[in-house]
């Protein structure tokens, strides 16, 4: 463990151990006493997450979700929901951490904590960054990026009501220009299109030239569903202007929102 802090190591594999160490049987032993004294957290396939000297002679773990998930896999970053909730762009603590990869995996259990890793195409695995929390490193989305993210699959970020919540949040705190280049990189006109009758349905004041942006993207022709699968009587229905059918009801999707109730702008 002295060996690992003095090279500032935090994570570490097990083929890191053998080599440090000349045997694999010893490695693998040492290993195996590491974890069950606290030193060591298991991540994914071979990957360790290490608890330095100075946490104490009684180590217990480490209880840093985010850090865990993060550290993982590489190249990876924790998005949607749990980015949200670190940027403070939601009330909500998501029990589940969700880390955008680029390699399908399954879903695991990091130190009791639940993480699903989402396969995300090239083009969509981009706008993240490193932040510092507790003192460790975690790759997370960038507001902008995890607004976005949201708005692209909101089922991974607590539905409909909780991305216009997150929408309402991106308005006081993203810039536009940021929202816009990261939405169009993505490659989803049906994204552009909820995205867009987001930022009108929650009244961000956003300029003319970036809502033509977005608006330009989005084929005239373009229909798509944003809410349930059926439409109910109260739903807020077609919105030719970004060619939208919105199958939920106004005071549905603006019930987190502060300061927006029905009717209001």
């Amino acid at each position: 463990m002295l060996s690992l802090a003095e090279e500032e190591r935090d994570i570490v594999s097990a083929a890191d151990v053998i080599e440090l160490l000349g045997s694999e049987t010893t490695a693998r032993s040492v290993v195996r006493n590491l974890v069950r004294k606290g030193w060591l957290t298991r991540l994914v396939g071979g990957r360790y997450m290490v608890l330095p000297p100075s946490h104490g002679p009684e180590n217990l773990g480490e209880n840093n979700v985010i850090a865990l998930a993060s550290a993982a896999v590489e190249p990876s970053y924790v998005g949607w929901w749990s980015a949200a909730a670190f940027h403070g762009m939601t009330t909500q603590r998501p029990r589940l951490t969700t880390v955008a990869v680029l390699k399908p995996r399954d879903a695991v259990a990091i130190e009791g904590h639940p993480v699903r890793f989402v396969h995300l195409p090239s083009r969509k695995f981009f706008g993240f960054t490193t932040f510092e929390i507790y003192d460790r490193t975690a790759q997370l989305s960038t507001p902008s990026k995890t607004a976005v993210d949201c708005v692209d699959r909101p089922s991974l970020a607590g539905g409909p009501s909780e991305v216009a919540r997150i929408i309402f949040s991106a308005s006081r705190t993203v810039n536009p220009a940021d929202l816009v280049t990261d939405a169009l990189q993505m490659g989803s006109r049906s994204m552009l299109q909820r995205l867009g009758f987001l930022i009108d349905l929650v009244g961000w004041d956003f300029p003319e030239v970036d809502r033509s942006q977005l608006r330009q993207a989005v084929p005239l022709s373009m229909r798509s569903v944003f809410g349930r699968k059926e439409r109910q009587p109260d739903d807020i229905g077609y919105v030719s202007e970004w060619g939208l059918f919105v199958h939920a009801t106004r005071s549905d999707l603006l019930a987190d929102v502060p300061r927006l109730k029905r009717g209001d702008h």
